[in-house]
């Protein structure tokens, strides 16, 4: 998997699950078992302007009719499973909410321009949850950062997110008008994520609701808490295996340091000196970890933490004084405190 999407699996993740599992099991059904069904799956527009049938708008884009669909937006929810971890289930599932809404919009308004400008009549468009699963490559263009793994003939990169956007390419061109799906899915999440137009204070899950389905479905498909040892890949080069193992290291050294802090805070009933006992940045002198006889480095102050990350990490359910603390403790990154949170 890739190194931006992490390698625990589903845990903490039951709505991108949910999200896995139910399409696609319908998804399947309606193929193989119930075709007599599929037409009340069918994605028609022209019905809906013309005999208002309101409820197309849910069942067409909800499910996949073309399997080749429902398993590539299967493998981009998995991937994009960062977010509700990142997000919380709560705001993530706003997102999809609101981009949800405002894709069906601007399918709408992009099948009448293409009828006005161009002449075409389009009456259905591919059915599936689309709309939101390409509005999801906004924020990982966003905010996931780009990490070459390898190239090919020594001038072409590939990184950590080239196969997602192959994956998203491949969804592209497997109908002839998902392209609509895919660019009013894109213009919704950039709607939905634009600090100006404030789309997300609006169109979002009310706390209630959010409430009611994590007693009743989170317990479902929540995922067990994977195991702390990783598996170094196979077809990796020494130095790649070399790379990983310190990385492995590094965590594992930062996460008891971490549990060794709250211990203590929760002992000592005070705030403990994190730059003291967890510095930003371990200096690796060389990749053996032999000891060149040259003193620590003292540790540089610590970073000026961020209150928007600080409010994101609120979202997610930590306190406010836990959330301060971690961003200290990792240089104000907010991926390693919320690794740091989300373990203890």
């Amino acid at each position: 998997m890739f190194p931006s999407t992490g390698s625990n699996g589903l845990y903490k993740a039951p709505l991108s699950k949910s999200l896995l599992l139910v399409p696609s099991a319908l998804s399947v059904l309606l193929t193989l078992l119930f075709q007599h069904y599929q037409k009340f799956f069918t994605y028609n527009l022209q019905a809906v302007k013309e005999d208002f049938q309101i409820w197309r708008l849910v069942f067409g884009r909800t499910v996949c009719l073309d399997l080749k669909d429902t398993f590539c937006s299967s493998l981009l929810i998995y991937n994009f499973r960062i977010f509700e971890r990142r997000y919380g289930s709560r705001k993530f599932s706003s997102f999809l909410l609101g981009s949800w809404m405002l894709s069906a919009l601007f399918d709408l308004l992009l099948v009448e321009v293409m009828q006005y400008a161009f002449g075409i009549t389009i009456s259905s468009l591919p059915s599936g949850f689309l709309g939101p699963v390409f509005a999801l490559f906004v924020p990982f263009f966003c905010s996931i950062p780009r990490m070459q793994v390898t190239q090919i003939l020594g001038q072409f990169p590939i990184t950590n997110k080239t196969l997602v956007y192959i994956l998203g390419l491949q969804l592209v061109t497997s109908g002839s008008y998902i392209w609509i799906v895919a660019v009013s899915g894109l213009i919704s999440g950039m709607c939905y994520s634009s600090s100006v137009l404030k789309v997300h204070q609006v169109l979002c899950v009310p706390s209630w609701l959010a409430k009611i389905f994590s007693w009743t479905l989170e317990p479902i498909f929540s995922s067990a808490e994977p195991s702390n040892e990783i598996r170094v890949g196979m077809g990796a080069t020494v130095d790649i295996q070399r790379q990983q193992r310190m990385e492995l290291l590094d965590r594992q050294i930062m996460m008891s340091q971490f549990a060794q802090m709250r211990r203590q805070r929760q002992q000592q009933g005070r705030v403990i000196n994190w730059n003291r006992l967890f510095p930003p940045l371990r200096r690796r002198h060389n990749a053996n970890y032999q000891d060149n006889g040259q003193s620590e480095q003292e540790a540089p102050p610590p970073a000026e933490v961020s209150e928007e990350q600080v409010a994101r990490l609120m979202e997610m359910g930590f306190s406010r004084v836990d959330a301060l603390e971690a961003l200290r403790a990792s240089n104000n990154d907010l991926n390693v405190a919320t690794n740091f949170l989300l373990q203890h």
